[in-house]
């Protein structure tokens, strides 16, 4: 089997009205559709599927299955970001920081599930390990 590389992510949100309003307005991501209890979203080339699952409790701080989603990111365009997402009223959690070779800025979505944008791909981030 082989595979070529990231396809999507589903994020479970508590509310998916109030979750779209950070993931467009906040974020900038692209809505592409928006069913009764999911949308999908576009970012560069990334695909975000958001799935309302009110039932869901908030995931504790610490927990087993995903710990963040990362984004990629331009190290031209990393500092505006970082000021988008501060103007944009959002919490940074991490960073901005040194990662490897890289930029990272970590950063909660409305349900707390953890965000990450990062400026160097995994050729460059593993040249720190060699």
């Amino acid at each position: 089997m082989r595979v070529e590389g990231f396809n999507h992510v589903t994020i479970n949100v508590a509310d998916l009205a109030h979750s779209l309003r950070f993931y467009v307005d906040a974020l900038g991501m692209r809505l592409v559709h928006r069913g009764r209890r999911d949308a999908y979203l576009e970012w560069g080339t990334a695909w975000v599927c958001l799935q309302e699952r009110p039932e869901h409790a908030k995931i504790p701080e610490a927990h087993l299955g995903v710990d963040h989603v990362a984004f990629t990111i331009s190290e031209a365009d990393f500092n505006d970001a970082v000021v988008w997402l501060k103007e944009k009223g959002v919490t940074i959690k991490k960073g901005p920081m040194t990662r490897g070779v890289g930029q990272s800025v970590y950063f909660c979505d409305p349900d707390g599930n953890t965000l990450e944008l990062h400026t160097s791909d995994l050729q460059t981030r593993m040249s720190v390990w060699k």
